[in-house]
């Protein structure tokens, strides 16, 4: 259910990934990096050959690197990403094919094209998966050298960019440039936001019952002190849990229900390394 359920995720950011190329950065010969970036300077030097085409054809040759150096989870779902990218690309090239860009502004191109496509990549990086290409090695240098996957996705696409420079033109090229350091910020900042988890501390009459409820209702684990009031002096029990934003909405409805007099505190955690979260 769980791997269903990541598939889903992952073909929902490719889609939004599509739309951001196919509609803004494509259009305006916007080759902000990736291997997307490398099959639109092909398809500019060889008008033959499809977008799509080059896409598939060049990701083969990373694909084995993702199963060796990451794992074959990874493999696998960078394997349908990619695929799922290309024949995106392709479909809408075929039935909704555009003349050139939808605005004329070279920096709303830019904007909205890395905006809509950022989304999508930090999607699809969060479901440990890649859409293939320069992703790849962007996810090897994550994972070996601990470099946030936003900015080692600028490492790699560095020589793209590099290269639409010659062939687009400086101006282009240096819009390009923007649009990769754009992109590498906004994909590490919607990772980030993905990843904050909710630090609660709860101190009410009814310590049993919330224990139970985050045990039993959401599963995961819990700390209780016991602590002594500083003004009445009486023993209290402290509740302490991490929580994603949703089973705080849960937990935060069931002791409104339960304890009106309960005192809470919550604090956004940014990384959590230990059993039900992430591993270290």
């Amino acid at each position: 259910m769980k791997t269903l359920k990541d598939y889903m995720i992952i073909t929902i950011g490719t889609l939004i990934l599509t739309f951001g190329l196919s509609v803004f950065l494509i259009q305006a010969d916007l080759a902000v990096g990736g291997i997307t970036g490398f099959a639109m300077i092909i398809n500019k030097v060889f008008p033959n050959i499809s977008i799509g085409a080059t896409m598939l054809v060049a990701n083969i040759v990373l694909f084995i690197l993702g199963f060796l150096l990451i794992g074959r989870q990874f493999g696998a779902k960078t394997i349908y990403a990619s695929f799922a990218l290309s024949f995106m690309i392709a479909i809408f090239e075929k039935v909704a094919p555009l003349d050139g860009p939808v605005v004329d502004d070279m920096f709303l191109n830019l904007f909205f094209g890395i905006f809509i496509s950022g989304i999508g990549m930090a999607i699809v990086f969060y479901q440990n998966a890649s859409t293939g290409g320069t992703d790849i090695i962007a996810k090897i240098i994550n994972k070996y050298f601990s470099i946030d996957i936003g900015k080692s996705l600028l490492m790699a696409d560095f020589l793209i960019v590099t290269l639409a420079m010659g062939i687009y033109g400086l101006e282009p090229g240096l819009y390009a440039l923007f649009g990769v350091i754009m992109n590498a910020f906004l994909i590490d900042n919607i990772i980030e936001g993905l990843n904050i988890k909710i630090n609660v501390r709860i101190i009410s009459s009814y310590p049993e019952e919330i224990r139970t409820f985050i045990i039993d209702e959401l599963s995961r684990g819990a700390t209780i002190f016991k602590a002594e009031g500083a003004y009445s002096k009486e023993t209290v029990h402290i509740i302490s849990t991490v929580l994603s934003k949703r089973e705080f909405i849960k937990i935060k409805a069931f002791i409104k229900a339960l304890d009106d007099q309960a005192f809470v505190t919550v604090a956004s955690v940014r990384e959590v390394i230990g059993e039900g979260f992430k591993s270290a």
